[in-house]
């Protein structure tokens, strides 16, 4: 192998080098969603760790008996993230936190009820578990039969502005038919769909501005029976100046662009590369003497 080879092979390791230790200094994650989640493609996020902080429900009530449906449940929680409602260890609904606090409609299963609020963050995790507030939905007159109830899989979905966003629901007890009414928070007329027995169904929908949405679902059967859900809908893009109807100016920001140059990782690979193509120049150098010092010894 020539002197030069030698030279060049001992850059390219160091560049090799450099370029690992860059992928280990800046862990860029992509977060690749599928349509079935509502997104439009690749998202570059930043790796964080889960939350930290749990919402508190503050309304209502522990202990308290709910006689009315829909109740409103109401918290504090970190801004900037998703809180979801469980009953029972059912979904039950959700919204964007906004200002440092949240109020979600939710229906009640008959009887006892244990309500928890669990924060999320853009990635998905999950934060601790807010305080257990427990309630009665009693059972008497029109609800002591086969009551309903509504869930999805997904408590927050989304889609480009003029685009479909479709909605898996689904819808359990009651006596069929169902009718169920949907507002997707931008001031459009609700949605009414019509559903003879229970199961999933689809609702959809097609926003017009990019923004963050409080979407209501509500389903009634032919008995009178009433089930509510709350969910965010979430059109991306960045925000023209009109606020639609729906969404404040505060849910609005959630959905702005930012910008983050990471300047840590080229800060580090320069002085990595300058420092190899050194270390390269001086190998090259100490191979010339040597092989000059051996051609003086052989004369």
């Amino acid at each position: 192998m020539s002197v030069h080879t030698k030279s060049i092979t001992a850059l390219f390791l160091g560049i090799a080098i450099s370029l690992i230790f860059i992928a280990f200094a800046s862990p860029l994650r992509i977060n690749a969603q599928t349509e079935e989640s509502g997104s439009v493609g690749l998202e570059g996020r930043i790796s964080s760790p889960p939350p930290t902080t749990p919402a508190v429900i503050s309304f209502p009530n522990d202990g308290a008996v709910i006689s009315t449906m829909p109740v409103t449940v109401t918290g504090i929680c970190p801004t900037g993230l998703l809180v979801k409602i469980f009953k029972n260890n059912v979904f039950a609904g959700a919204q964007q936190c906004v200002n440092g606090s949240f109020s979600i409609q939710i229906d009640l299963f008959s009887g006892r009820n244990e309500l928890v609020a669990r924060v999320y963050d853009d990635l998905d995790q999950a934060g601790p578990d807010s305080n257990v507030v427990v309630v009665t939905f009693p059972v008497t007159g029109f609800n002591q039969g086969n009551r309903i109830s509504l869930t999805s899989s997904f408590a927050k979905k989304g889609t480009n502005p003029g685009q479909k966003l479709v909605w898996p629901i689904t819808l359990t007890g009651g006596n069929g038919p169902y009718a169920i009414t949907v507002d997707w928070g931008d001031g459009k007329t609700a949605d009414i769909i019509s559903q003879q027995f229970p199961g999933t169904f689809n609702i959809e929908h097609i926003y017009d501005s990019p923004g963050v949405y409080n979407v209501i679902v509500r389903a009634s059967d032919r008995d009178g029976n009433v089930a509510f859900l709350q969910l965010v809908g979430v059109a991306n893009g960045p925000l023209t100046q009109n606020v639609g109807e729906g969404q404040s100016g505060d849910q609005a920001g959630q959905t702005r662009e930012t910008v983050k140059i990471l300047w840590q990782p080229a800060a580090i690979s320069i002085p990595l590369i300058l420092s190899t193509f050194y270390l390269g120049r001086k190998y090259e150098l100490f191979t010339l003497r040597k092989r000059l010092e051996q051609r003086e010894d052989i004369r």
